[in-house]
């Protein structure tokens, strides 16, 4: 950052008296010369706090690379892993309801009435649920899998257009449903298990036009990269520091509010609280105008969100922002923010400080 430019002192001159107006032109200078040592100070104290910040991440990293087993490298074939996906998730969930004496075997056959996904949710979210233990007709089935399914959502937080499942899907017994419900719940409750990346279903999709029936395939996707979800994750400094180092924590964190406030400041705007206050997305959509030099028309998110959809809404569009400044996607999902996932956020806010911390 440049200094604002110094006036060279005078010439020397014989020794005289200094007059009263001469000592307060020596005043002057003294005052400003403390100003600028005063600023130079507060930038090396800046400087040092972001060193420390930077050595609290780094310092207590010990990754463990997660070995890949040979057999992966065989399952291509779409059809293959969607195998794998689901006796994944079958012994998963066998693993869970040890205690209640329930052995899955199909996931279509065994979940399609709610049973089973009433035990599970149960047992993974800690809580009774107020439902028939025991239903017989398809009437009574729909209503106790709706229940069910309402508080899963209510649980899980996703925006609506995330979620891929409904009753009629699920007790139609829609694999591409209940496979979608499950990988949610196994990320949702972060379950050790492995989920193969990239498992897509080949859809047929069957539209009515001027009164013929047309028919085409698509490619459904049920697991992306699941690596930040899954046990199969490579831990990070942020995990190491919340398990090992809170009082780096702090530190981290104090680096990281100086950092976006040095930017939000432009806006008269300051943050004090990382979960919380970047929960909506609006900060983060801001900051990224504000780093990256542009404005973001205020048509393109809600400044003012009033639901979670809205808030999600934001994050990701501050997400396509970082993409399009050069950065890799964030491994948190825009929902893990908007549910103030402190963690989640400062993995978001440690990657643009490292990007951006020379910006002024």
């Amino acid at each position: 950052m440049a200094s604002s430019p110094q006036k060279s002192p005078s010439s020397p001159k014989s020794p005289t008296p200094k007059s009263p107006s001469s000592r307060k032109k020596d005043d002057s200078f003294l005052g400003k010369l403390g100003g600028t040592l005063a600023r130079r100070k507060k930038a090396k104290e800046v400087s040092d706090l972001q060193e420390e910040g930077i050595n609290a991440i780094n310092l207590p990293l010990s990754p463990s690379h997660y070995e890949l087993d040979p057999e992966d490298t065989m399952l291509e074939e779409n059809e293959v892993r969607t195998m794998e996906l689901m006796k994944v998730l079958i012994d998963w969930i066998n693993d869970v309801l040890v205690g209640e004496r329930i052995i899955v075997k199909d996931l279509a056959e065994d979940l399609y009435d709610g049973q089973v996904l009433q035990k599970l949710f149960e047992k993974l979210e800690g809580e009774k649920l107020n439902v028939a233990e025991v239903t017989q007709s398809e009437i009574a089935q729909k209503q106790k899998l709706q229940t069910v399914l309402e508080r899963i959502n209510d649980s899980l937080k996703l925006s609506t257009r995330n979620i891929r499942w409904n009753v009629d899907s699920v007790h139609a017994k829609s694999i591409v449903a209940i496979l979608h419900l499950l990988v949610a719940l196994s990320q949702h409750f972060r379950a050790p298990i492995r989920l193969p990346d990239h498992v897509s279903i080949q859809v047929v999709v069957v539209q009515k036009r001027e009164g013929i029936l047309q028919s085409r395939q698509i490619q459904e996707e049920i697991t992306g990269n699941t690596e930040a979800f899954s046990g199969r994750h490579e831990r990070d400094a942020f995990d190491t520091l919340f398990d090992h180092a809170p009082d780096k924590l702090n530190v981290v964190k104090k680096t990281l509010i100086t950092f976006v406030n040095k930017h939000l400041n432009k806006l008269n705007l300051e943050v004090s609280e990382l979960d919380t206050q970047f929960a909506d997305g609006v900060y983060l959509v801001l900051l990224m105008g504000l780093l990256e030099g542009y404005f973001v028309p205020l048509y393109n998110f809600f400044l003012t969100p009033e639901n979670f959809d809205q808030k999600v809404h934001n994050v990701s569009l501050s997400f396509e922002l970082m993409q399009d400044g050069g950065l890799e996607r964030p491994k948190p999902r825009p929902e893990d923010i908007v549910n103030c996932d402190l963690k989640s956020t400062l993995r978001v806010l440690y990657n643009l400080f490292t990007r951006y911390r020379n910006v002024d």
